[in-house]
């Protein structure tokens, strides 16, 4: 007993971390310095004050830069405590506990706009969030050799809860004295109080959100290998989640086997394989991926009714939650080939892969219901989709001489993407649009994300060709649309499927060379078969601001262009058409590094063992066609990865810096 207890106190262990952080933050200006004309002044000269933008309804880009306020003040604390006993000599019993509290605060200050004919007042909205997340995992692990035969077996319990509240509060009439540059609120000298000598318009209101989600698995998997040259590893796993009304609990098994062929004894007189391996794997995961309140169908917001001039706390529908709703379930296989040659210097993993997605969770569009949005108002487990394809990674390593090396390697995923099921068993239409046309189709056998539109076949020259064409109030210069299905008018029966923004490969490749004290490092990276909704451009006719090709290249008389539509704001010319799909592939040079290790005795004599200095440069350059800042579209949305909405481009950064050993 007095040894158990010594083993348990020599494995309890505890790790943990506090940050504190404030970032201060401007406001973004991208969308509306894209769409203002640039025909305007930033400042007005007559008044010296901000120029009120008249033709598009956007705010002054530059005002809200320099008005605008908003910081984020973030405290997190996380703490892991541990404790592993072994017992009965192949036993090992291990309970950890996990706790992460995060506190983010954020203050978002909108000045008051005086400069415009319906002036504004100022506000300021503080958000306090507290999160509150506890892990408590318990394993118990057996591992045993019976000559060539070894055994690796786990079974547990793990229990998770996770907390959010939020509390937000919005005061009117807000007064910013202009001497700070960042908020200083709660400290001793705070840049922001209350007019009260405005009583009228001053206050605000409190909105408040609370919510609680709990997970819990029991787990087992088991190891097995004979001699290194047979290997199989199963588990299977059963969980449950709060997030879920109906059918919680699901079991998700997976398998997966190995032949190392390298180690069986009539290869031993082979000189070309230093590893051959095959394997083969079959699984099942679970995501409940509702949301933290997808169950709940009412909210709660301040001053949602108003009886006479007064506002008052009142619940409301702002989400239909399908009360249906569950697991999104990915069952996948794979087959692949592991290798290594030239004594280990060049190493070749192969692969083929296919996996389904079942009943993933999304907001669709259910009409229009009284106190829910208008967009996605109805969750439910929408669609269904499969990924296939192959994967081939490689790299060569190889020591030259003495003082040069060099590594090569590269990688290579072919994928095909394609939908298997859809609620309501035939379409759904959804994403980003304009005048209430979508521009995403989810539809059986088309990829995730498709665009679904008109195809432009050219450009009304004159009136009388329009007038002929059986397109709906069609005029010259305005985009003439294919009638797809012959019967000489143009209506929604002739959209069609535009493109995909799923790409049909991935590849990338690079080098590490290391010669005397100078190392480099480049990393390339492409994409190729994907397509780019350039929703930023088909917001911009009209008033707005036009990029350089759209202008060049716009009709503006008989035979000025058959490809551009004239600049106007009449819904016909910015309807979803295949004029907004562009071609998303692109060659980047992701990352280069140069670097130069100083000689050892003038890093002693500094003090410090090792010193290299270093030049890198991220994203430095990128080859591609589209019509926008960026080909990588960063959109978190799955459904609408592809749609370039406002998304704000990927940053090239050059860097020098050192690195220091002592």
């Amino acid at each position: 007993m007095s040894n158990l207890f010594y083993n348990a106190l020599r494995v309890i262990g505890n790790n943990f971390s506090y940050s504190k952080t404030r970032e201060d933050r401007a406001n973004n200006p991208l969308l509306n310095a894209r769409i203002a004309p640039p025909v305007y002044d930033v400042i007005n000269p007559a008044t010296g004050t901000y120029q009120y933008i008249t033709l598009v309804n956007v705010t002054n880009p530059r005002a809200q830069l320099d008005l605008y306020r908003s910081q984020i003040r973030q405290d997190r604390l996380l703490n892991n405590v541990w404790a592993e006993i072994k017992f009965l000599k192949d036993f090992t019993f291990r309970s950890s506990y996990t706790t992460d509290n995060y506190s983010p605060s954020q203050y978002d200050y909108t000045p008051a706009i005086t400069y415009i004919p319906q002036p504004s007042i100022s506000s300021l909205i503080t958000r306090q969030n507290r999160y509150r997340n506890y892990v408590w995992d318990n394993t118990i692990n057996w591992k045993k050799s019976f000559g060539s035969h070894n055994f690796d077996l786990l079974a547990g319990f793990s229990r998770i809860r996770d907390s959010r509240s939020e509390e937000v509060w919005t005061a009117k009439n807000v007064n910013y004295d202009g001497t700070n540059g960042s908020l200083n609120i709660g400290s001793g000298t705070d840049i922001f109080y209350y007019n009260d000598t405005a009583p009228a318009t001053a206050g605000g209101r409190p909105d408040a959100t609370q919510d609680q989600k709990r997970i819990e698995s029991f787990f087992g998997r088991v190891n097995y290998d004979y001699a290194g040259k047979y290997l199989l590893n199963a588990s299977v796993r059963r969980d449950a989640t709060s997030q879920i009304s109906v059918d919680r609990y699901k079991t998700f098994p997976a398998v997966s086997v190995g032949w190392v062929l390298s180690k069986e004894d009539f290869m031993s007189e082979q000189n070309v394989f230093n590893l051959l391996k095959f394997r083969a794997s079959w699984g099942k995961l679970g995501n409940p991926n509702v949301g933290r309140a997808y169950t709940q169908n009412v909210s709660v917001i301040g001053s949602g009714a108003y009886y006479g001039n007064t506002g008052y706390p009142a619940a409301t529908i702002t989400t239909i939650i399908d009360p249906t709703i569950g697991w999104e379930t990915t069952t996948g296989m794979d087959y692949g080939v592991e290798m290594a040659l030239l004594n280990n210097k060049l190493k070749i993993d192969a692969a083929y892969f296919n996996k389904e997605s079942k009943d993933v969770v999304y907001g669709i569009f259910q009409g229009t219901v009284s106190g829910a949005e208008n967009w996605r108002n109805y969750v439910t487990n929408a669609y269904s989709f499969k990924n296939k394809g192959f994967e081939v990674t490689a790299n060569y390593n190889t020591k030259i001489n003495e003082n040069i090396n060099l590594g090569v390697y590269g990688n290579f995923t072919s994928l095909k993407n394609e939908i298997t099921d859809v609620y309501g068993g035939s379409f759904l239409e959804t994403g980003a649009s304009l005048f209430n046309n979508s521009i995403i189709r989810l539809q059986t056998g088309q990829a995730v994300g498709s665009y679904y539109g008109y195809q432009v076949a050219g450009v009304f020259q004159t009136d009388a060709e329009a007038a002929a064409s059986g397109q709906t109030d069609a005029k010259a210069g305005w985009f003439k649309f294919a009638d797809l299905d012959g019967n000489g008018i143009i209506d929604t029966r002739d959209k069609t499927f535009l493109g995909s923004p799923v790409p049909k490969g991935t590849y990338g490749f690079g080098f590490n060379l290391n010669i005397y004290a100078i190392d480099i490092a480049v990393d390339f990276q492409g994409v190729f078969g994907n397509k780019i909704y350039n929703y930023n451009r088909e917001q911009r006719y009209g008033n707005e601001s036009w990029d350089l090709d759209m202008y060049n290249n716009r009709w503006h008389g008989a035979g000025t262009s058959n490809t551009n539509a004239m600049i106007t704001s009449n819904q016909s010319v910015i309807l979803p058409s295949s004029f907004y799909v562009e071609d998303g592939s692109y060659f980047r040079i992701r990352n280069v590094q140069v670097g130069y290790t100083l000689p050892k005795a003038i890093a002693e004599s500094l003090s410090v063992k090792k010193l290299r200095i270093y030049l890198s440069a991220q994203n430095p350059w990128t080859s591609f066609k589209y019509n926008g800042f960026s080909p990588e579209i960063m959109n978190t949305d799955r459904v609408q990865m592809g749609v370039d909405n406002n998304i704000y481009p990927i940053s090239a950064i050059y860097t020098m810096g050192m690195n220091l050993t002592f």
